[in-house]
Protein backbone atom coordinates (compact mmCIF):
# COMPACT_ATOMS: atom_id res chain seq x y z
CA UNK A 1 0.00 0.00 0.00
CA UNK A 2 2.80 2.35 1.07
CA UNK A 3 4.74 1.31 -2.46
CA UNK A 4 1.64 2.20 -4.17
CA UNK A 5 0.83 5.61 -2.58
CA UNK A 6 4.58 6.31 -2.98
CA UNK A 7 3.81 5.75 -6.66
CA UNK A 8 0.66 7.89 -6.98
CA UNK A 9 2.78 10.86 -5.42
CA UNK A 10 5.65 10.61 -7.48
CA UNK A 11 3.67 12.44 -10.48
CA UNK A 12 2.16 14.47 -8.36
CA UNK A 13 6.19 15.85 -6.77
CA UNK A 14 7.09 15.92 -9.95
CA UNK A 15 3.86 18.20 -11.13
CA UNK A 16 4.49 20.89 -8.05
CA UNK A 17 8.32 20.76 -8.98
CA UNK A 18 8.01 21.34 -13.14
CA UNK A 19 4.95 24.48 -11.57
CA UNK A 20 7.25 26.36 -9.43
CA UNK A 21 9.91 25.72 -12.70
CA UNK A 22 7.44 27.43 -14.69
CA UNK A 23 6.32 30.49 -11.95
CA UNK A 24 10.49 30.95 -11.94
CA UNK A 25 11.05 31.43 -15.41
CA UNK A 26 7.97 33.65 -15.65
CA UNK A 27 9.49 35.62 -12.99
CA UNK A 28 12.40 35.81 -14.87
CA UNK A 29 11.02 36.76 -18.10
CA UNK A 30 8.38 39.64 -16.01
CA UNK A 31 11.57 40.97 -14.70
CA UNK A 32 13.38 40.71 -18.75
CA UNK A 33 10.81 43.17 -19.79
CA UNK A 34 10.48 45.73 -17.02
CA UNK A 35 14.49 45.75 -17.86
CA UNK A 36 13.72 45.93 -21.62
CA UNK A 37 11.29 48.41 -20.81
CA UNK A 38 13.62 50.27 -18.85
CA UNK A 39 15.93 50.49 -21.15
CA UNK A 40 13.48 51.68 -24.10
CA UNK A 41 12.48 54.48 -21.80
CA UNK A 42 16.02 55.75 -21.16
CA UNK A 43 16.43 55.10 -24.91
CA UNK A 44 13.45 57.56 -25.62
CA UNK A 45 13.92 59.79 -23.03
CA UNK A 46 16.00 62.57 -25.06
CA UNK A 47 12.38 62.77 -27.38
CA UNK A 48 10.21 62.31 -24.61
CA UNK A 49 11.97 65.39 -22.86
CA UNK A 50 11.05 67.02 -26.65
CA UNK A 51 7.74 66.15 -27.16
CA UNK A 52 5.92 66.68 -23.58
CA UNK A 53 7.77 69.27 -21.62
CA UNK A 54 8.72 72.89 -22.06
CA UNK A 55 12.13 72.60 -23.18
CA UNK A 56 11.44 73.19 -26.97
CA UNK A 57 9.92 76.47 -26.80
CA UNK A 58 12.70 77.28 -24.17
CA UNK A 59 15.34 76.21 -26.29
CA UNK A 60 13.73 77.71 -29.67
CA UNK A 61 13.71 81.00 -27.65
CA UNK A 62 17.31 81.08 -26.58
CA UNK A 63 18.15 79.60 -29.77
CA UNK A 64 17.00 82.59 -31.87
CA UNK A 65 18.18 85.24 -28.97
CA UNK A 66 21.77 84.81 -30.63
CA UNK A 67 20.91 85.74 -33.95
CA UNK A 68 18.58 88.75 -32.43
CA UNK A 69 21.97 89.91 -30.98
CA UNK A 70 24.18 88.99 -33.78
CA UNK A 71 26.13 86.41 -32.27
CA UNK A 72 24.86 82.64 -33.59
CA UNK A 73 27.61 80.87 -31.73
CA UNK A 74 27.65 82.81 -28.50
CA UNK A 75 26.47 81.33 -25.90
CA UNK A 76 27.93 77.87 -27.45
CA UNK A 77 25.13 74.92 -27.99
CA UNK A 78 25.92 73.54 -24.86
CA UNK A 79 25.33 76.55 -22.99
CA UNK A 80 22.13 76.99 -24.63
CA UNK A 81 20.98 73.60 -23.80
CA UNK A 82 21.96 73.40 -20.34
CA UNK A 83 20.46 76.59 -20.06
CA UNK A 84 17.01 74.88 -21.58
CA UNK A 85 17.14 71.72 -19.57
CA UNK A 86 17.64 73.61 -16.22
CA UNK A 87 15.20 75.88 -16.93
CA UNK A 88 12.70 72.89 -18.23
CA UNK A 89 13.04 71.12 -14.71
CA UNK A 90 11.98 74.54 -12.98
CA UNK A 91 8.87 75.26 -14.93
CA UNK A 92 7.49 71.10 -14.74
CA UNK A 93 8.18 70.96 -11.15
CA UNK A 94 4.64 71.08 -10.37
CA UNK A 95 4.09 68.25 -12.78
CA UNK A 96 6.73 66.31 -11.55
CA UNK A 97 5.86 66.34 -8.14
CA UNK A 98 2.45 65.35 -8.81
CA UNK A 99 3.52 62.58 -10.93
CA UNK A 100 5.60 61.72 -7.96
CA UNK A 101 3.17 61.99 -5.43
CA UNK A 102 0.56 59.71 -7.55
CA UNK A 103 2.36 57.65 -9.66
CA UNK A 104 6.34 56.90 -8.60
CA UNK A 105 5.66 56.92 -4.70
CA UNK A 106 2.77 53.85 -4.74
CA UNK A 107 4.64 52.42 -7.52
CA UNK A 108 7.87 51.49 -6.03
CA UNK A 109 5.99 51.02 -2.40
CA UNK A 110 4.28 48.28 -4.00
CA UNK A 111 0.56 49.75 -3.82
CA UNK A 112 0.17 49.79 -7.54
CA UNK A 113 1.31 47.91 -10.57
CA UNK A 114 3.14 48.74 -13.50
CA UNK A 115 0.41 49.80 -16.02
CA UNK A 116 -1.65 51.56 -12.90
CA UNK A 117 1.37 53.59 -12.52
CA UNK A 118 1.72 54.74 -15.86
CA UNK A 119 -1.91 55.50 -16.54
CA UNK A 120 -1.36 57.86 -13.14
CA UNK A 121 1.87 59.72 -14.49
CA UNK A 122 0.05 60.46 -17.34
CA UNK A 123 -3.13 62.57 -16.13
CA UNK A 124 -0.59 65.61 -14.41
CA UNK A 125 1.47 65.33 -17.75
CA UNK A 126 -1.77 65.30 -20.05
CA UNK A 127 -3.07 68.25 -17.88
CA UNK A 128 0.28 70.46 -18.71
CA UNK A 129 -0.07 69.66 -22.28
CA UNK A 130 -3.40 70.50 -22.34
CA UNK A 131 -3.62 74.17 -20.84
CA UNK A 132 -0.43 75.15 -22.99
CA UNK A 133 -2.04 73.87 -26.40
CA UNK A 134 -3.28 75.86 -28.41
CA UNK A 135 -7.45 75.06 -29.25
CA UNK A 136 -6.92 75.95 -32.91
CA UNK A 137 -3.98 73.37 -32.93
CA UNK A 138 -5.63 70.75 -31.09
CA UNK A 139 -8.50 70.55 -33.53
CA UNK A 140 -6.57 70.84 -36.31
CA UNK A 141 -4.71 67.22 -35.38
CA UNK A 142 -8.68 65.83 -33.98
CA UNK A 143 -10.04 66.80 -37.34
CA UNK A 144 -7.30 65.25 -38.90
CA UNK A 145 -7.43 61.58 -37.54
CA UNK A 146 -11.04 62.37 -37.07
CA UNK A 147 -11.50 61.77 -33.29
CA UNK A 148 -14.47 63.08 -31.16
CA UNK A 149 -13.49 62.67 -27.37
CA UNK A 150 -16.11 63.20 -25.14
CA UNK A 151 -13.84 64.48 -21.96
CA UNK A 152 -9.86 65.20 -22.02
CA UNK A 153 -9.46 62.20 -20.21
CA UNK A 154 -10.61 60.00 -23.84
CA UNK A 155 -7.54 62.38 -25.63
CA UNK A 156 -4.79 60.18 -27.17
CA UNK A 157 -1.23 61.47 -27.12
CA UNK A 158 -0.86 60.35 -30.28
CA UNK A 159 -3.02 63.43 -30.84
CA UNK A 160 -1.69 65.37 -28.24
CA UNK A 161 1.80 65.54 -28.57
CA UNK A 162 1.90 66.94 -31.91
CA UNK A 163 -0.41 69.67 -30.83
CA UNK A 164 1.22 70.60 -28.19
CA UNK A 165 4.76 70.58 -30.08
CA UNK A 166 3.22 73.19 -32.70
CA UNK A 167 1.49 75.09 -30.21
CA UNK A 168 5.00 75.32 -28.26
CA UNK A 169 7.24 76.22 -31.59
CA UNK A 170 4.33 79.36 -32.28
CA UNK A 171 4.56 80.73 -29.05
CA UNK A 172 8.19 80.86 -29.24
CA UNK A 173 7.90 82.47 -32.40
CA UNK A 174 5.92 85.18 -30.79
CA UNK A 175 8.29 85.10 -28.15
CA UNK A 176 11.47 86.03 -30.24
CA UNK A 177 9.39 88.44 -32.53
CA UNK A 178 8.76 90.44 -29.46
CA UNK A 179 12.61 90.09 -28.82
CA UNK A 180 13.96 90.87 -32.15
CA UNK A 181 12.21 94.11 -32.55
CA UNK A 182 14.83 96.76 -30.80
CA UNK A 183 17.77 95.00 -31.88
CA UNK A 184 16.49 95.27 -35.37
CA UNK A 185 15.89 99.31 -34.96
CA UNK A 186 19.78 99.70 -33.55
CA UNK A 187 20.82 97.64 -36.55
CA UNK A 188 18.39 100.43 -38.36
CA UNK A 189 20.17 103.50 -36.55
CA UNK A 190 23.90 102.48 -36.87
CA UNK A 191 23.53 101.47 -40.68
CA UNK A 192 21.74 104.89 -41.03
CA UNK A 193 24.49 106.85 -39.56
CA UNK A 194 27.28 105.10 -41.60
CA UNK A 195 25.30 105.86 -44.47
CA UNK A 196 25.29 109.28 -43.73
CA UNK A 197 29.05 109.52 -42.75
CA UNK A 198 29.37 107.95 -46.04
CA UNK A 199 31.44 105.43 -44.09
CA UNK A 200 29.68 102.15 -45.99
CA UNK A 201 32.63 100.22 -46.12
CA UNK A 202 32.16 99.31 -42.56
CA UNK A 203 29.87 96.55 -41.91
CA UNK A 204 26.64 98.00 -39.78
CA UNK A 205 27.10 94.81 -37.16
CA UNK A 206 30.32 95.29 -36.25
CA UNK A 207 29.19 98.19 -34.60
CA UNK A 208 25.86 97.54 -33.45
CA UNK A 209 26.51 94.49 -31.54
CA UNK A 210 28.85 96.40 -28.63
CA UNK A 211 25.10 98.63 -28.08
CA UNK A 212 22.87 95.54 -28.45
CA UNK A 213 25.08 93.54 -26.24
CA UNK A 214 25.14 96.13 -23.51
CA UNK A 215 21.33 97.38 -24.31
CA UNK A 216 20.05 94.00 -23.45
CA UNK A 217 22.42 93.70 -20.53
CA UNK A 218 21.70 97.25 -18.82
CA UNK A 219 17.94 96.51 -19.33
CA UNK A 220 17.56 93.27 -17.27
CA UNK A 221 17.07 91.38 -20.95
CA UNK A 222 18.10 88.13 -18.99
CA UNK A 223 15.64 88.46 -16.23
CA UNK A 224 12.64 89.66 -18.31
CA UNK A 225 13.40 87.00 -20.40
CA UNK A 226 13.38 84.14 -18.27
CA UNK A 227 10.70 85.58 -16.23
CA UNK A 228 8.37 85.54 -18.87
CA UNK A 229 8.78 82.51 -20.66
CA UNK A 230 8.34 80.94 -16.92
CA UNK A 231 4.94 82.94 -16.54
CA UNK A 232 3.60 81.77 -19.85
CA UNK A 233 3.28 78.48 -18.61
CA UNK A 234 -0.10 78.34 -17.02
Amino acid sequence: MKRVLLIALIPAAAWGETLNQIAQRLGQVDITLKILFLLTVLALLPSILIAVTSFTRIVIIFSLLRHALGTPQTPPNQVVVALSLFLTLFTMYPTFKEIDRVALKPYLSGEISDVEAVERASVPLKEFMLRNTRKEELKLFLDIRGEKPSSPKELSFITLIPAFMVSEVKTAFEFVFVVFLPFILIDFLVASILMSMGMMMIPPMMLSLPFKLILFVVSGGWELLIKSIVESYK
